[in-house]
């Protein structure tokens, strides 16, 4: 994976750097959402595990006895498929490489996990919560490999 850019783009102005930087890194209203009907299902995981060879990566939410790790990406945030072209008109350029970044962190974080044991779901922000359930109901039913 390569990494950071030295410099990133100087905020267009100091309301968008402000606004950019309070956005919940954890806990989201989909994390949330998705926790509560897990936890009413009856499923007990743990939140925010660190990611095996990679500390500074968690998981959103570990099944840890399965090692089955769920994350709830944000359309914006990870380039969702169906949301791709909502990239902002300032900065346009850099955002688009950023997001590519985040992309390529998450299929890195993927195959970290895969190689020590790990099966992976993503969820999209936008899913409906209870169709992400059983999304991940369905992974913790399927024999492991």
């Amino acid at each position: 994976m390569q990494g950071r850019p030295a410099v990133g783009p100087v905020p267009s102005s100091p309301e968008v750097s402000r606004r950019m930087s309070i956005h919940p890194r954890r806990d989201t209203k989909p994390e949330l959402a998705v926790r509560r009907r897990l936890h009413a299902a009856g499923l007990r995981y743990r939140v925010c595990l660190k990611v095996p060879g990679a500390p500074r990566r968690t998981i959103d939410i570990a099944f840890t006895k399965v090692k089955l790790a769920v994350f709830t990406d944000g359309c914006f945030w990870h380039g969702c498929p169906d949301h791709r072209g909502a990239v902002p008109a300032s900065n346009g350029e850099w955002w688009k490489a950023k997001i590519d970044r985040n992309c390529e962190r998450d299929r890195d974080t993927d195959e970290l996990l895969r190689n020590a044991g790990w099966r992976v779901v993503r969820v999209w922000e936008h899913q409906d919560p209870s169709v992400a359930v059983e999304q991940i109901k369905a992974e913790l039913i399927r024999p492991h490999r």
